[in-house]
């Protein structure tokens, strides 16, 4: 906890200015966002760069509709564990399995909560029956579809009100 503070100090209002700009759209040219701050180009590649070495920013990655590709099935998966102190060895087979996006050690009644994308139920069943409840370690498990997703944003590490109009 206190490294991640430090590294916060180290970050200036541009650089959290530059970021924000990047969590709301990755694509936008580093001369476009330099042009609104009134600075120069280079100084946004110095200022990535050094935020890259911070590992504050870890990467880009593109965000895909998956319905588009066949994918129609979102679901979120509370896993069981019987021990928490299986969750390392559990993790490693939850992550050789490619419809598993992301997976988090939790607090609460579940030991890991996952989220899975899936083509249809068949596909859902097929994965948690052949795959994931195989995996030792794995008590139980339950399963929640998505409907809708209605939210997906980036954090607002700018602080604005929900009024304030982002740039």
């Amino acid at each position: 906890m206190k490294k991640e503070k430090e590294k916060s100090r180290e970050l200036d209002q541009l650089d959290l200015t530059i970021l924000s700009k990047l969590m709301l759209d990755a694509t936008r040219p580093y001369t476009e966002i330099a042009r609104e701050l009134y600075v120069s180009s280079g100084t946004i590649h110095v200022r990535m760069r050094k935020m890259e070495e911070m590992g504050v920013v870890k990467g880009a990655h593109l965000v895909i509709d998956y319905e588009k590709l066949g994918y129609d099935i979102v679901a979120f998966l509370g896993i069981y564990l019987d021990k928490s102190s299986l969750y390392d060895e559990v993790a490693d087979q939850l992550a050789q399995i490619p419809e598993i996006v992301s997976a988090h050690y939790t607090t609460g009644i579940y030991n890991i909560f996952a989220k899975i994308v899936c083509r249809d139920t068949t596909h859902l069943r097929e994965v948690l029956h052949d795959k994931i409840q195989k995996i030792a370690g794995i008590q139980r498990t339950e399963t929640f579809i998505s409907l809708l997703e209605s939210i997906d944003r980036p954090v607002d590490i700018l602080g604005r009100k929900n009024n304030e109009k982002a740039d």
